[in-house]
């Protein structure tokens, strides 16, 4: 009754606009996060020496997420946080001996990804003492949603 009224005296709220879903015409606004040259220690390898004794690993993370652009507000919530992707390496290198920097880059991306706005991660793990006429050895993977 109160809707009919309200269609009859004109006071009736104006509808929302539709919501337009992301698809393959329209696809969603993506921003990248990205973390460069983290530093930490850890304990990765195979070898005895490497099981015994940590070393220096550069991580590298980028991450595509969603973008929500209208909603923006000047609030942490409303966004990926780079400092999510920093505790989630730290946290890892402190857990304890891994034998693959393969291992360490997928833990991290599958940590990421576990986050919905992240469409996709690119991870970049790199060992920097390993042989000492290279700067550095490791692994980059990407993994995406879905």
């Amino acid at each position: 009754m109160n809707k009919l009224f309200a269609q009859v005296t004109g006071t009736a709220a104006k509808a929302a606009p539709a919501q337009v879903l992301p698809s393959a015409a329209n696809p969603p606004a993506l921003a990248r996060i990205f973390v460069r040259d983290l530093v930490v220690m850890a304990t990765v390898g195979i070898y005895n020496h490497e099981k015994r004794q940590a070393q220096r690993l550069r991580v590298n993370m980028d991450m595509m997420v969603l973008d929500r652009l209208g909603a923006r507000r000047d609030d942490i919530a409303d966004v990926v946080s780079y400092e999510d992707g920093v505790t989630i390496v730290r946290e890892l290198a402190a857990q304890g001996h891994l034998n693959l920097v393969e291992t360490f880059a997928e833990t991290v991306a599958q940590r990421l990804l576990a986050d919905g706005r992240v469409h996709s991660v690119t991870v970049r793990v790199e060992k920097l003492d390993v042989f000492p006429d290279a700067a550095s050895a490791g692994i980059e993977i990407t993994r995406q949603r879905g």
